[in-house]
């Protein structure tokens, strides 16, 4: 047994070790990558924020004043601190300030690694500093910053050390100091450590944060004046404070059409309300042993009260990945990926094309800084269900389909209803990263792939007629010449096909949670083999072959002598004819509808959306009668995944277990027959 046991315990520390190797391995190519980017863009276009401070034709190199050109947006000890990078050679400053910029983002991650709150597991400890720095690596302040040549990571990276790293009061509050002296805001750090009982530190901070100001006062007069008077603060440099850049209250106003004495007042409102809740929650989590927590939440409020906030400065955000909400295990993810998606992908990937979410989508950062600071309920420590959520519940587990592929932990059958807000962000953002690869798989343009999707387009044709099934002319020219019914065929090629999916989806949610997961499974296999087949083979659909003769009822009329086609060109592949998902998503439909209807007459209602769909887009000229067969091919092995990694549905498996303990629980209660009476 004692064998047993020790073999166990190599083997879990083997797997420790080959996931710490493999995690370290991601954070390493990230950080290749990050660097191949900067130095493969060309000299005029890459470290554009440190060429215009330190560059030959720089604003530190002229006599007279830092922000005549209000280029640049640092604070007079920044550009004094600058000032001697401007002998460094061009090139060499340029190499340096990347892999120096580098370090300090390894060094920040190792930093937050070691500031997790306590108690954190050996294996949590092990893992946590290169899942950390990879974040870091993805988030947009920093590829910001790696491409810019800002200072950004420098303030976060002396208050974690600051708070962190280092012993004795003064020295942290010296770091602290330094780090204001560079980003004013972070003199909001000088409250926490106040009221934590760090009053050494915080007097310290604002101490260092004096001098340094002073020392630039002396050796800038004229500059110093310009940036805490003139500017107040820094207000007005850079570019427009009511650019979308601009993440912080006030360019929050400026958007929405407020100017003037009402905007200034309202933003002094705002912020000191903001100011004083972020800081009381921060100061309460402190004191609950959530130290980083309490500094992200300091941060995203610095964040919203800071007159001009660029998106290079919006790392405290992600710092917030760290608070723990809610109750439920299966609601425990829903905050980190929410602020990982936020600080990881471009705003317009969040939200739908929408106009009335723009305002929402624009200010979507400043809205999770706001949050983390003023709103989100982060656990504490001292309640039970900190480290221990309710847990999940799930089907039995059942054996591999395949010997060699394992069921996917990840794709565990669960029982109960997942997350709302999770699952809609899941689905926005694979919907936007399936635009994205539809749009690559021809070069990033439609006009990149022509030639290759018509070339494509005549084969499919050509097979078509040897199989004596090129029927898409035909049914275009009939449908055409009834009104009505080209009318209905273009409503619902042009409706039906979110419509529908995102109905059964919501269907099964709310009223069948267990079929909602596996259906949700079966479709997002389905997808992600449909995007190999755009990958592979782009393909030219009907209405796009300039020989056929077809008339395009839903775009109108093309000019086959453009490049583009149709109002949607700008924003899709018009060559992601193979498979066709608009038919492969209403068979999806059809099939969850038929499976788990509970009528018997409701089971063969279910194909007329698929018959409707295929009739569509073959008479509207938007698909072959194989892109059809293509779609049918890829739900199939969407469904055949969904099995292969989950064994079969969970539905299925508790209400046979539930059978089985009925019929238990039967014959344990079944009364005996009486003994006889000798």
């Amino acid at each position: 047994m004692a064998n047993a046991e020790h073999g166990g315990t190599t083997e879990v520390q083997a797997r420790l070790r080959a996931a710490r190797l493999a995690l370290w391995l991601v954070a390493a190519v990230l950080a290749a990558r990050q660097v191949a980017v900067v130095l493969s863009t060309p000299r005029g276009e890459r470290l554009t924020d440190l060429e215009t401070w330190v560059g030959p034709d720089g604003v530190l190199h002229v006599k007279g004043s830092l922000y005549d050109s209000t280029q640049f947006t640092g604070t007079p000890f920044g550009g004094l601190v600058l000032k001697p990078l401007t002998r460094a050679a061009e090139q060499a400053l340029g190499w340096g300030w990347t892999f120096g910029t580098l370090l300090l983002v390894v060094a920040l991650g190792l930093v937050v690694a070691r500031a997790l709150p306590q108690p954190v597991g050996r294996r949590t400890s092990l893992l946590a500093a290169p899942v950390a720095i990879s974040l870091l690596m993805l988030s947009l302040p920093v590829r910001n910053t790696l491409y810019l040549g800002q200072t950004s990571i420098m303030p976060v990276l002396l208050v974690l050390v600051g708070c962190f790293a280092v012993r004795g009061e003064r020295v942290a509050g010296l770091l602290i100091g330094l780090a204001a002296a560079l980003q004013p805001t972070v003199l909001f750090f000088a409250p926490l450590l106040w009221f934590t009982g760090r009053r050494r530190a915080a007097l310290t901070t604002g101490a260092t944060f004096a001098a340094s100001t002073a020392l630039a006062w002396a050796a800038l007069p004229h500059d110093s004046y310009t940036y805490w008077v003139h500017h107040i603060a820094g207000t007005g440099l850079g570019g427009a404070a009511d650019d979308l850049a601009n993440q912080s209250l006030h360019g929050l106003l400026l958007r929405l059409g407020m100017t003037g004495p009402l905007e200034i007042s309202l933003f002094l409102v705002l912020g000191a309300a903001v100011a004083a809740l972020g800081v009381r929650r921060a100061v309460r989590y402190a004191r609950d042993g959530q130290l980083l927590l309490a500094v992200a939440i300091t941060g995203c409020a610095a964040i919203a009260v800071s007159p001009t906030t660029w998106q290079h400065q919006l790392l405290w955000v992600l710092l917030a990945v760290v608070g723990r909400v809610g109750k439920r295990a299966s609601d425990r993810y829903v905050w980190p990926v929410a602020v990982v998606v936020v600080m990881t992908l471009p705003a317009t990937m969040l939200l739908p094309h929408i106009s009335a979410l723009y305002t929402l989508r624009d200010n979507v950062v400043l809205l999770a800084a706001l949050a983390a600071a003023t709103v989100i309920p982060f656990l504490p420590r001292t309640s039970p269900y900190y480290r221990t959520p309710i847990p999940t519940r799930y089907a039995d587990p059942v054996p591999a389909r395949l010997r060699h592929v394992p069921l996917l932990p990840f794709l565990r059958r669960v029982l109960t209803r997942p997350n709302l807000l999770l699952e809609l962000l899941l689905i926005r953002v694979t919907y936007a990263a399936y635009q994205q690869v539809r749009l690559a798989a021809t070069g990033g343009s439609n006009s990149a792939g022509r030639l290759t999707a018509e070339k494509h387009g005549q084969q499919i044709l050509d097979l078509e007629r040897w199989l004596h099934i090129d029927i898409e002319r035909w049914a275009n020219h009939a449908v055409v010449k009834v009104d009505w019914l080209r009318d209905f065929f273009d409503f619902y090629y042009t409706s039906f096909h979110f419509v529908v999916p995102l109905g059964v989806l919501a269907v099964l949610y709310w009223r069948r949670p267990v079929d909602y997961r596996w259906a949700r499974a079966s479709l997002g296999f389905t997808t992600l083999l449909a995007l190999v087949g755009f990958w592979l083979y782009p393909l030219a659909p009907p209405r796009l072959m300039p020989a056929l003769g077809m008339i395009d009822t839903v775009h109108g009329v093309q000019d086959f002598s453009k490049p583009d086609y149709g109002t949607l060109t700008a924003l899709t592949n018009q060559y992601a004819a193979m498979p066709s998902l608009h038919f492969g998503w209403s068979l999806w439909c059809g099939v969850v509808i038929a499976i788990v209807a509970p009528k018997w007459w409701m089971k063969p209602l279910a194909l007329l959306h698929p018959f409707f769909t295929v009739s569509a887009i073959v008479a509207t000229g938007n698909h072959w009668v194989l892109d059809a067969v293509g779609g049918a091919v890829v739900v199939g092995g969407g469904f055949g995944l969904s099995y292969v990694f989950q064994g079969p549905r969970a539905r299925v498996v508790r209400v046979a277990a539930e059978a089985d303990e009925e019929q238990a629980r039967v014959k344990t209660v079944r009364p005996r027959a009486p003994e006889s009476l000798n």
